[in-house]
C-alpha cells in the first residue's frame, strides 16, 4: 500500500479555497498575471534573436485551434493562424537554448520579483490577505478558509435532509 499522498485535481483543485474577487480584484489580478508573463515571454525570447512566422492550416471553431482562426465559413472552418516563435540563427538558438524559466528563477532579478510581488499582491487583496504575511502565514490561512468553507457545505448539504425529515415528522403528526 502507498503511504505517500496521492495529488489528484479532486484533492488539489477542487478543495482549494479560491478567492472569491470582486470584478476589480480579478481586472487587477489578471493585469498582473499578463504582465508577468509578458515579462517572461519576452526574456526567454527576446526580439533580437527570434522571429515570428505565421504557420497556416485548415482548423474548425470548435477545435483546438479555435482562438486562432479566422475566416471561417457556414460550416464553422476556416484558417488557422499560427506564430511560431524561431531563433534568427544559429548564435541566437544557442544563447535561447539558456534561457530557460528554471535559469530565470534561479538568477531572480529585480523586475521578475516586483512582478511576482505585484501579482502577490492583487491575489493577497483578493483573500484579503495583509501582503506582508510569510508563507507559512499564508498556507494557515488558506487551511482555516478551505475548513471554514468545507463545513460551510457539509451544512448546505445536511440543510435539505433536515427539511425532509422535518416535512415527513410534519406529515406524521397530522
Amino acid at each position: 500500500m502507498e503511504t505517500r499522498p496521492r495529488y489528484t485535481p479532486t484533492t488539489c483543485f477542487e478543495t482549494f479555497p479560491f478567492p472569491e474577487p470582486s470584478d476589480q480584484q480579478k481586472i487587477d489580478i489578471a493585469r498582473a498575471a499578463k504582465e508577468l508573463n509578458e515579462f517572461r515571454v519576452n526574456w526567454l525570447n527576446p526580439p533580437q534573436w527570434t522571429t515570428t512566422r505565421q504557420l497556416e492550416f485548415p482548423g474548425a471553431i470548435d477545435g483546438p485551434w479555435s482562438r486562432f482562426i479566422s475566416d471561417h465559413d457556414a460550416r464553422g472552418i476556416g484558417t488557422v493562424k499560427y506564430p511560431v516563435i524561431e531563433s534568427r540563427d544559429e548564435d541566437s538558438a544557442a544563447k535561447l537554448a539558456k534561457r530557460t524559466l528554471t535559469n530565470l528563477y534561479n538568477e531572480r532579478p529585480a523586475w521578475l520579483a516586483n512582478a511576482h510581488a505585484k501579482l502577490d499582491a492583487a491575489v493577497a487583496e483578493a483573500y484579503g490577505f495583509d501582503v506582508d504575511l510569510s508563507d507559512e502565514q499564508i498556507v494557515e490561512k488558506l487551511l482555516a478558509l478551505n475548513q471554514k468553507r468545507a463545513a460551510a457545505e457539509k451544512k448546505s448539504a445536511a440543510a435539505p435532509k433536515k427539511r425532509a425529515l422535518r416535512a415527513k415528522l410534519d406529515e406524521e403528526l397530522i
